[in-house]
């Protein structure tokens, strides 16, 4: 059964609503509230019948579009979920979606042999996961990294869309460091997520230079359309940042050989999760193994040396050498004063 842009426009509506347990909603409610959303998102001012909103609840309730939503109508009026928790966005797949996902996700599994789509790996296994929970009603079979609390994973739609439209950006953001939040023209480039933190690559109107946002330290934003937008021309950002951890680099920062002593007791998942891709073994001897990588020197590259603990020792260069002495002798400060 196809369904078309304006339907499931409704269906949405009609379950934001009912998933809204702080307000009764009559009939005339939800049509109100689809009409007002038809012409805030399509434009379309004639609204929505009475009629047309009946046939979508009972669609809803039906099993045609796999919702089989528990609807039901309170003191003959008001119309709400009988499950509070119900939303048809949690609703599972019908048999014929489970079908054709498993073709999709059979194709993308060819594609995954190819080295250029090692990257999809974990998509897949997120939907064959998924999809084995939709057909055996089971638990997972497979937990991926994740973290649901991570602010501003919401702008991500809307930022995309500016990044690829090169749509300039009245932006509202306050730095950990900032007092008050600050705004600003910028130019978007790119998104990249670093630890399940996201960052919007752009340039700030009348700065030189390429910044990265933290999205969860943005207030707020919105489009410029009468704003020119700039358009970046560096180099390619994937060699931009090819030689970096993290996301922290500006334009004159170039790599340096850094070069690591882990414990042998250790060196094993350094070797099988390499710090970057630059990453050689050195030498070895009977208690360590060093490595090399060529990076540029930066904070998260500092944190990642440190998460090591006791198990690393940074050989070169001497300023980082310097640095990670300078923050280990604060820590033990730290404890020595307790």
């Amino acid at each position: 059964m196809a369904v078309n842009k304006l339907a499931l426009i409704r269906y949405k509506t009609i379950d934001d609503c009912l998933k809204n347990r702080f307000r009764k909603w009559t009939l005339e409610d939800i049509i109100e509230k689809v009409s007002a959303t038809l012409y805030e998102l399509e434009g379309i001012t004639s609204g929505v019948s009475k009629r047309t909103i009946q046939a979508d609840i009972q669609l809803m309730r039906s099993d045609k579009l796999g919702y089989n939503a528990p609807i039901v109508v309170q003191d003959k009026r008001f119309y709400a979920y009988e499950n509070p928790s119900f939303s048809i966005t949690k609703a599972p797949i019908n048999n014929a979606d489970v079908d054709k996902m498993k073709e999709i996700v059979g194709v993308l599994k060819q594609f995954n042999a190819f080295n250029y789509f090692d990257e999809m790996s974990d998509m897949i296994a997120r939907l064959e996961n998924n999809l084995y929970k939709s057909t055996k009603q089971s638990g997972n079979n497979i937990q991926l990294e994740s973290n649901k609390l991570v602010k501003g994973l919401e702008c991500i739609p809307p930022l995309y869309q500016a990044v690829l439209n090169k749509r300039s950006l009245l932006i509202e953001y306050k730095s950990f460091k900032a007092q008050q939040a600050q705004q600003g023209i910028y130019y978007p480039y790119l998104l990249k997520e670093y630890r399940n933190r996201w960052f919007l690559i752009c340039k700030a109107k009348n700065r030189p230079g390429i910044l990265n946002l933290a999205l969860d330290r943005i207030i707020e934003f919105q489009e410029l359309p009468n704003e020119v937008f700039v358009n970046y021309e560096g180099v390619d950002f994937d060699r931009y940042y090819d030689d970096l951890i993290g996301v922290t680099k500006n334009e004159r920062d170039r790599a340096q050989k850094v070069i690591l002593e882990f414990t042998n007791e250790h060196a094993p998942y350094i070797t099988t999760k390499p710090l970057h891709s630059s990453q050689v073994v050195m030498s070895k001897n009977e208690k360590t193994t060093t490595f090399r990588i060529d990076v540029v020197l930066n904070y998260e590259l500092e944190r990642e040396i440190l998460g090591f603990g006791e198990c690393v020792k940074v050989l070169s260069p001497r300023f980082l050498i310097s640095k990670i002495k300078r923050r280990l002798e604060q820590t033990f400060k730290q404890y020595e004063a307790s």
